[in-house]
C-alpha cells in the first residue's frame, strides 16, 4: 500500500505499509495534515528526506522527532548545521541509503543538493525531484540560473539518463511544475515523462499558482495516456506566490 499526501509546496507526505516519508517539509497545510499523519502513525518508521537547504524546502522541527531517521543532503547538513547521530545518513549525489524497510538512491540535481529515488521492499519506486528540473529561463536567464541554457539543458539531459540507469519506470513521481518558467513551465515534466515511464505523476513548487499549472498540464494528459495527474495540491487553497 503506497498513499501520496500533498503537504505544502513540494513537501508530501508518502504513507507505506510500515513507514511515513515526509519530503522537503517547509509548511504543513492549514488543516495540519503532516502533523495528523505523523501522531497517528502508530509503529510505522517515520522518514525526513531533505533535498537541499532552501528555505522553501526545510524546517527545523524535523530535528524534534527523535525516533525518526533523518536522510538530507550534504549542503543541509552544512547549511543547516545538522550533523550525525541527528542526521541518519548525510547524502551525496551516487550515495545509497538502505535499510530494512527502503532503499534510496541519492542523485544529481540541477540546483544545489539532490534529487531522490527510493525502492521499497516490494519494489514499488518512488522519485521525489527536490529541485531538480530544467531551469529554462528565456527570459532574465542571468537573474536564475548561473549558467547558459544549453548547459542547463544538457545538465538535466544528464540527470535524466542517471536516472535511466537504475529504472526506466517510475511509480509514483514529484516534479517542479513552477510557472515562473512561462510558456517553458511544462519543458523538464515532458522531457521527462518522454524518458521515464510513469505511473503517477505529482505537480509540485507551484507557488501555491495552481490554477495556472492545472491548465498547462490537462493538454499534456492527453499525450501521455499512460501517467495518472493528480492535482490533490489544487486542493489546499494556498495563496498564490508571484515571484520574479
Amino acid at each position: 500500500m503506497v498513499k501520496i499526501n500533498y503537504i505544502y509546496h513540494s513537501c508530501f507526505a508518502v504513507e507505506t505499509d510500515n513507514s511515513l516519508l515526509v519530503y522537503d517539509y517547509w509548511k504543513d497545510s492549514q488543516d495540519m495534515k503532516l502533523h495528523t499523519l505523523i501522531e497517528s502513525r502508530g509503529d510505522k518508521q517515520l522518514y525526513f528526506i531533505e533535498s537541499h537547504f532552501h528555505e522553501d524546502h526545510f524546517n527545523p522541527e524535523i530535528q524534534a522527532y527523535a525516533d525518526a531517521r533523518l536522510l538530507i543532503s550534504y549542503d543541509t547538513s552544512k547549511r543547516r548545521r545538522i550533523k550525525p547521530p541527528v542526521a541518519t545518513a548525510v547524502l551525496r549525489p551516487a550515495d545509497i541509503y538502505e535499510d530494512e524497510y527502503l532503499k534510496l538512491y541519492a542523485l544529481r540535481s540541477t540546483d544545489v543538493g539532490i534529487a531522490s529515488l527510493v525502492s521499497l521492499s516490494d519494489g514499488t519506486t518512488i522519485y521525489h525531484a527536490g529541485d531538480n528540473n530544467n531551469w529554462y529561463f528565456p527570459e532574465n536567464e542571468e537573474e536564475h540560473i548561473r549558467c547558459s541554457l544549453d548547459e542547463m539543458e544538457g545538465m538535466f539531459l544528464s540527470n535524466l539518463k542517471e536516472v535511466r540507469t537504475i529504472t526506466k519506470a517510475v511509480d509514483y513521481v514529484m516534479f517542479p511544475v513552477d510557472p515562473r518558467l512561462g510558456n517553458e513551465m511544462l519543458r523538464g515534466v515532458c522531457q521527462w515523462l518522454q524518458q521515464i515511464q510513469t505511473g503517477h505523476f505529482y505537480p509540485m513548487h507551484c507557488w501555491g499558482r495552481w490554477d495556472e499549472v492545472v491548465s498547462e498540464l490537462e493538454p499534456v494528459k492527453d499525450l501521455f495516456p499512460e501517467t495518472e495527474f493528480d492535482y490533490s495540491g489544487a486542493q489546499c487553497k494556498e495563496e498564490p506566490v508571484f515571484l520574479e
